[in-house]
């Protein structure tokens, strides 16, 4: 038994980490999700290929065991917004990074327009100010499931839980421009004059 202080790694590295091509998509990826480091990129990385490899184990386990073990993986992916409902295991293979990423805390309060970009929204979460139902979370990597999506928000007693913060302002004006510019490029345009004009040459 190890030592009970030290807590073991919750992620595996990279068999051959040194390839290029995968070194720039991280840097692509940790960019565009404000991640920290590539600590992050690779405990999800880990939790992917642990519910790859559970799907492949359980395609082929028949069993009641086996059968019971296929509703609760599925259950719980699709709860977490990766799945469908009524989503097979083989479609468990076809999830990427980016399934799981679109679904951290960070990326969740980002998307719903709560914060201007993914490095405020982290910051916005690790100052305390979200919270899930009357749960406070300051963890960025936090796994949003679809019934926490509709009940996140900032803290009552926080000053961002007011819709006149100047945080929250610009983005308010910013959507509502977006939704003006969709109308005004919905209106029925004017009807174009399909005559002909013939000019006679002699």
């Amino acid at each position: 038994m190890g030592d009970p202080k030290k807590l073991r790694k919750k992620y595996e590295t990279p068999i051959h980490p040194w390839i290029k091509k995968n070194i720039d998509e991280d840097k692509i990826l940790r960019r565009d999700y404000g991640l920290r480091n590539k600590r992050e990129l690779l405990k999800i990385s880990s939790f992917l290929k642990k519910y790859k490899n559970i799907a492949k184990r359980l395609t082929t386990d028949k069993s009641a065991q086996g059968e019971h073990e296929k509703k609760q993986v599925l259950g719980k992916l699709q709860k977490l917004g990766l799945l469908p409902v009524g989503s097979e295991l083989d479609q468990i293979l076809s999830l990427d990074i980016k399934h799981v990423l679109d679904r951290r805390l960070q990326s969740v309060l980002f998307q719903k327009h709560l914060a201007r970009s993914m490095k405020q929204a982290r910051q916005f979460i690790t100052h305390r100010h979200v919270s899930i139902g009357d749960k406070e979370i300051t963890a960025p990597s936090y796994l949003v499931t679809l019934e926490e999506e509709a009940i996140l928000r900032f803290k009552t007693s926080s000053e961002l839980a007011d819709e006149n913060h100047p945080e929250r302002a610009h983005e308010i004006k910013e959507i509502q421009k977006e939704k003006e510019m969709i109308t005004n490029s919905t209106e029925e345009k004017p009807a174009e004059d399909t005559t002909n004009e013939t000019t006679g040459t002699k």
